[in-house]
């Protein structure tokens, strides 16, 4: 009767013990996975606000050089990066250009309501290797809608040119560009 009486102690200590750790287990994972579903409900409406907020600012930027081509009356052609390019002077013979080639152009850059920021005038001729060099992606998307010797106009979404910044100096930020071009 003894050994019963133990062994009946001994299983209900193990019971006892058991459902103590097994509710002090539960209740962190509960709590702490309740604040991961806050944690994210709140992150998932902080996203969806700044994807919201960066939709309606690319909305008005594609606005913008809308009404830029509508008023200038121009027949830009509209790539899938959002680049539009208009060959004003086409060349007679000139070959198409292809990541790796060296272009030398002559530039004017201005933003949407005319301000001229840069040129080949005062900067100097610019000198490149489409696709390796440290200037605008813009630019290096740009080039290979156009030939050597042609004259064209490239309007550069801010995306591709200067971005959330501007450059610091005379490009504000988030403001699409102008690149009235010559490619030698």
């Amino acid at each position: 009767m003894i050994g019963n009486f133990y062994t009946a102690l001994i299983y209900t200590v193990l019971f006892i013990g058991s459902a103590f750790f097994c509710s002090c287990g539960n209740t962190e994972p509960k709590q702490k996975a309740k604040t991961d579903l806050t944690k994210n409900i709140n992150e998932t409406g902080l996203k969806n606000q700044f994807v919201k907020a960066n939709k309606q600012l690319v909305q008005k930027e594609i606005d913008e050089m809308d009404y830029y081509v509508k008023t200038h009356k121009m027949p830009f052609t509209t790539t899938t990066s959002g680049i539009r390019y208009y060959v004003y002077k086409p060349s007679a013979k000139g070959d198409s250009i292809k990541d790796g080639d060296e272009i030398v152009m002559n530039f004017k850059v201005s933003l949407l309501d005319g301000t001229e920021c840069y040129s080949s005038k005062t900067e100097g001729k610019k000198t490149f290797i489409v696709g390796n060099e440290d200037i605008e992606s813009g630019i290096h998307r740009g080039v290979k809608y156009v030939k050597h010797g042609d004259k064209a106009l490239l309007l550069i979404p801010s995306h591709l040119a200067h971005g959330l910044l501007g450059d610091m100096n005379k490009i504000p930020p988030q403001m699409p560009i102008i690149y009235d071009i010559e490619i030698y």
